[in-house]
């Protein structure tokens, strides 16, 4: 039965792509209007989700895409190594909004308008199914972004959405009469409404500037960071399943976002995986005035206090003697052996030191290494599956209702445009997915 509802999906599947292919290469052949009642600016996640939501709740408008480059969801197509990382299963918008360091309070309500929930919806309605990870993070069943970009492209087709390529704007103004793009090459274009879906595009926040919002600087979020250390050196790939993480320097560890649990990743420049990433988000900003420069303090061990991982290395003196500390073999699970090994190096413990002879000081020393390792970070690496930014639209001055400026009449905002990010996990393209759903139904 199993295998008959696969080969039923697939069939589906292939009939949906064949009609996509059809319909996509009529937008070539689509000829160019220059007065539009919407004019959508950017062809990302938010771009084509938000002229999809406006050209399905209200028909009779005339939607266009404008996308500076030849490609259109260029993002979505790399985000999750390929895979694209919809959404994340977490179905409270309160808990939901708790995972943006910035925008969390903002995107509350939006969430009980359009949430994960509906984002699923959305896309198994649209002829993607969908799977939730172990995780939370929720992908397309076929492991496959080009089944995510396939779909907005068909379905903004199907629903009347025209869409220009190497569509490249020197200006956008408002006037009485609405609001003017000016094309290179002296074209002007004239729209009723625009949403400004540019991403972390400078242009986009110096239109809105220049329309009278107010720009929060731009800093890098979700980045790896570049730690050397001989503790870690040559061991790109040893991963810890659970660590605990600190920023000590340059913030108290006590700020909100600034300690994190999970899995933390060794790299051939320092550090990464989901706690690291995590961390980086929350500090953003603290990091980007140090020039990315800090102190963490690592774990290894978070599910023990420091006297309960003292007496059990105390019981491992006594059942282990002769055994050598720095083996081959880590004694604890959490803590690969290659890394057990560089810890035991640091409290000062040579290779053929044996259990039973095991100085107290050597001891305590080696639980502080376990419990508290000091990092100091020198700087910032990228994530490839991230391309995300702090800053953006001041939140203030934008109607969460419906997106549209409070300053600028029938401009509205959707996605990274805005003062909004979370952390990595899906939750980026929630706010993307939510903030343009939300413009396009209200762009009539």
């Amino acid at each position: 039965m199993d295998a008959e509802n696969h080969a039923g999906q697939s069939r589906f599947i292939q009939t949906k792509r064949r009609k996509r292919t059809r319909l996509l290469r009529s937008y070539a052949r689509t000829p160019t209007i220059p007065i539009v009642n919407v004019i959508v600016i950017g062809g990302g996640a938010a771009g084509f989700f938000g002229a999809i939501a406006c050209a399905e709740h209200a028909p009779h408008m005339n939607v266009h895409i404008l996308e500076r480059s030849a490609q259109v969801l260029a993002k979505v197509r790399i985000s999750g190594g390929g895979r694209c990382n919809v959404t994340h299963a977490c179905f409270d918008p309160a808990a939901l909004s708790a995972y943006y360091p910035r925008g969390g309070a903002a995107l509350r309500g939006a969430f009980t308008r359009f949430q994960p929930t509906d984002t699923v919806a959305w896309f198994e309605a649209h002829g993607v199914p969908l799977k939730t990870e172990r995780d939370g993070r929720i992908f397309p069943v076929s492991d496959n972004s080009a089944d995510i970009v396939d779909c907005l492209t068909y379905t903004a087709r199907e629903a009347g959405v025209r869409l220009r390529t190497d569509a490249r704007i020197d200006d956008l103004t408002h006037d009485e009469n609405g609001f003017k793009l000016h094309m290179h090459g002296g074209e002007i274009l004239r729209a009723d409404r625009v949403l400004l879906a540019t991403g972390n595009a400078r242009r986009g926040w110096e239109w809105a500037a220049a329309l009278g919002h107010t720009i929060v600087p731009p800093v890098p979020s979700i980045f790896t960071f570049a730690v050397d250390d001989p503790r870690i050196t040559d061991l790109a790939g040893v991963a810890c399943p659970d660590a605990h993480i600190s920023l000590r320097e340059p913030a108290p560890s006590r700020a909100q976002g600034l300690t994190q649990r999970g899995p933390l990743l060794i790299t051939h420049w320092g550090f990464s995986g989901p706690a690291i990433l995590r961390l980086s988000a929350w500090a953003a900003r603290l990091l980007h005035d140090t020039g990315f420069r800090g102190e963490i303090e690592v774990c290894w061990l978070p599910d023990l206090a420091e006297q309960a991982l003292i007496d059990q290395l105390h019981e491992f003196k006594h059942e282990r003697g002769g055994a050598r500390v720095a083996s081959a073999q880590s004694p604890f699970a959490n803590v690969p052996a290659r890394l057990w090994q560089r810890l035991c190096t640091a409290a000062g413990i040579f290779d053929d030191q044996r259990w039973a002879k095991l100085p107290r000081a050597d001891l305590l020393r080696l639980a502080d290494q376990l419990l508290h390792s000091r990092f100091s970070v020198s700087g910032k690496g990228a994530f490839k599956d991230e391309f995300v930014t702090a800053g953006g639209i001041a939140l203030d001055e934008v109607n969460f209702r419906t997106m549209e400026s409070r300053v600028c009449p029938g401009l509205h905002f959707a996605g990274e445009v805005l003062d909004i990010d979370g952390i990595t996990g899906g939750f980026n393209f929630q706010a993307a997915w939510t903030t343009s759903w939300l413009a396009g139904q209200a762009m009539q």
